[in-house]
């Protein structure tokens, strides 16, 4: 059985809500077992639909679907094998 963590601390500023969607976004799209712990997603379950590369398509999708798209991104977290993190965009202002 597969396990990723999604670290979604870069919604905090979204509000709870937005990470409650996502965790029920995740579970809709991939069948899996997915508990919130805080600003963490845990994502248990068999299968492609539990790979690392699906979900990170599963949270661009999401992002987009909530309008997010253009102040974050998923980036694989070097750190930790089985991690995925929502980061916020650096937007540069021009003068």
């Amino acid at each position: 059985m597969a396990e990723i963590v999604i670290d979604a601390s870069g919604l905090k500023n979204e509000g709870n809500e937005a990470i409650q969607a996502l965790v029920d976004f995740v579970k809709e799209k991939t069948g899996a077992e997915v508990t919130a712990d805080g600003l963490k997603l845990t994502v248990k379950g068999e299968g492609a639909a539990v790979s690392k590369k699906y979900l990170r398509v599963v949270v661009k999708k999401f992002l987009h679907k909530r309008e997010l798209k253009e102040g974050f991104r998923v980036i694989s977290d070097n750190e930790e094998e089985n991690t995925l993190k929502v980061k916020e965009r650096k937007t540069y202002e021009e003068e």
